[in-house]
């Protein structure tokens, strides 16, 4: 038996971890930016057939490399262009990340550990939220991770010099396909770390085992094409993609998304939910551990990784809540091996504090979240829908409770199995719980999604909207709506990302509100999306507008 349950049981669990998984990919919209953003580059992709330039909007967009638009695009060639193919690149990464720790933690500290690490990190909030939403930290989280694990073998005790050597090569060719993810953090991230665990430990060998010139060759092999051939069609691209997207993004707070020094603290204190108040008590002596017979630690050397993206990321001058998802499969990692030689009443002491917490958390949002509702809303969500999403809440957070409540009974039964049955409720009852509320969520889509408002100017016209009349988004860029549209729309009188892209190529926008009138004017048919404020000042001028749908925030009108 593996970790003292028998294998049918493990099956079902990871069933019932599938099934709730991915299940819930097609039962929301996507939602304003990063969803509409790049699910949109991707079909841009597949309907262009230019796989080497990526655009947005028909723009130029060169903040990210391409690998997530690859493998949507193909997503949507193989399958279909809908939300749940854009949310595949994501999910399934997130998924196959759960078994890459297992498994190394398996062969790191043995079965059990395996098994609790790869449950500890089903369970924990941030990777699995960040999985099922559409950006590319959960595609670079995996690939990073497998390249820590993959760095993690080829150092372990025992391995031959074949293992080593393969390992490693894999380890760098994980690395390649994160820096074609997301860029050059790909490589900071492994090499820094590197470097600070030499610093600490005094552990020089893993640089022996770096296979370095094999390593570099592969890595430019896999990495290199793209950037050379992106570079010779579009000049630009150097200066945009490395000195911009990266060293002035990381040094200045010219991308505006500025945070203080511990903005990442709360992010990483509700991230480790439901092992908040278990994990941190066990890296202290996880970076103590015995090294191996070799002289490596491995647990210090997650940990290192841990602290680095933390630390760097909290240094940068712009930050974003997903920044620092690289560090919880290599907290989850040492933390398996933790628990599967930590006594369950251990456990279950170090838990009760979290379980007691989740009651107290579900009895005040049943409670208050009516009453606090009114507080909370703005412009953006509105009081009716923050109290639609109050019985998804509820839910939610009940099966939290519920699942916690559980799982410290079974603890505190003390013996080997009631430990493994403990931590299997509670990671199943989290990730039950969130997906739920991620199923709930969708109710914020009238203000984050362009879904509604496209379906109901359709219904309007009782035909689909005529794909040969301009669609013009005036004063605003709703991320949604070319996705939903299924093409391009003209920009008036709006920049804010598209500010480099449109430099380059002026004419795929109208810069000015009072140009676009005058074109309005002329037309004898157009569609456009206009905030509500701007369309209330036009229809005072008496521009000509048929309203097709009006949303909370904006309108939908056509030329006739």
């Amino acid at each position: 038996m593996i970790a003292s349950l028998h294998r049918t049981a493990w099956a079902l669990v990871i069933a019932v971890v599938a099934f709730t998984w991915f299940s819930g990919l097609d039962l929301r919209k996507l939602q304003h930016p990063d969803e509409g953003r790049y699910a949109e580059i991707a079909r841009e992709m597949n309907v262009t057939g230019d796989w080497l330039t990526p655009r947005l909007n028909g723009i130029k967009y060169f903040e990210k490399p391409p690998l997530q638009y690859w493998v949507t695009a193909a997503s949507y060639r193989l399958f279909e262009t809908d939300q749940w193919t854009a949310r595949l690149a994501p999910a399934v990464a997130g998924f196959l990340l759960i078994f890459v720790v297992g498994f190394t933690a398996a062969r790191l500290a043995g079965t059990t550990a395996g098994a609790y690490a790869a449950l500890a990190l089903a369970g924990c909030v941030w990777p699995t939220v960040l999985a099922h939403i559409v950006t590319l930290d959960a595609l670079l989280e995996f690939l990073l991770a497998c390249a820590l694990c993959s760095f993690l073998l080829a150092n372990r005790d025992g391995a031959s010099a074949r293992e080593t050597r393969n390992w490693m090569l894999a380890a760098w060719a994980q690395i390649a396909l994160a820096t074609l993810t997301k860029g050059l953090v790909a490589l900071a991230i492994p090499g820094m770390t590197l470097l600070l665990y030499s610093l600490f430990t005094r552990d020089r060998a893993p640089w022996r085992r770096l296979h370095l010139l094999p390593g570099l060759a592969l890595f430019l092999a896999l990495a290199a094409p793209w950037f050379v051939m992106v570079s010779i069609a579009n000049p630009e691209f150097a200066d945009i993609f490395f000195i911009r997207e990266h060293l002035r993004r990381f040094a200045t707070g010219e991308a505006k998304r500025p945070g203080p020094l511990w903005y990442f603290v709360p992010i990483l204190v509700a991230g480790l939910v439901p092992w908040l108040s278990i994990a941190p008590w066990t890296w202290r002596a996880s970076w103590r551990a015995a090294p191996a017979a070799n002289g490596f630690r491995w647990q210090a050397f997650c940990l290192a990784w841990a602290a680095f993206v933390f630390v760097f990321f909290s240094l940068s001058g712009s930050k974003l809540p997903s920044y620092i998802l690289p560090l919880f499969p290599a907290l989850m990692l040492p933390f398996g091996a933790a628990l599967a030689t930590m006594p369950a009443r251990r456990i279950a002491w170090l838990f009760g504090p979290f379980a007691a917490g989740a009651v107290v958390l579900f009895v005040a949002i049943v409670a208050g979240f009516e009453t606090m509702a009114p507080r909370l809303a703005d412009g953006r969500t509105p009081v009716r829908t923050l109290l639609a999403f109050g019985p998804w809440l509820n839910l939610g957070s009940g099966i939290v409770a519920v699942a916690a409540v559980a799982g410290w009974a079974w603890l505190r039964r003390g013996d080997d199995r009631s430990r493994t049955l403990g931590l299997v409720t509670i990671a199943l009852g989290t990730l039950v719980a969130f997906q739920t509320m991620f199923i709930g969520f969708d109710v914020f889509r009238e203000t984050r999604s362009g879904y509604d408002i496209l379906r109901e100017a359709k219904n309007a016209k009782g035909a689909p909207l005529d794909r040969t009349v301009p669609f013009y988004q005036v004063g605003s860029y709703d991320q949604t709506v070319p996705f939903y549209l299924g093409r391009t729309t003209t920009l008036v009188a709006y920049r804010d990302e598209f500010a480099m892209g449109l430099d380059l190529e002026p004419q795929r926008a109208i810069p000015t509100m009072e140009q676009w009138i005058e074109i309005w004017k002329a037309l004898p048919d157009g569609y456009a999306l206009i905030p509500m404020v701007d369309y209330q000042q036009l229809a005072g001028q008496g521009l000509p507008m048929r309203v097709l749908a009006t949303g909370p925030r904006r309108v939908l009108v056509s030329r006739r």
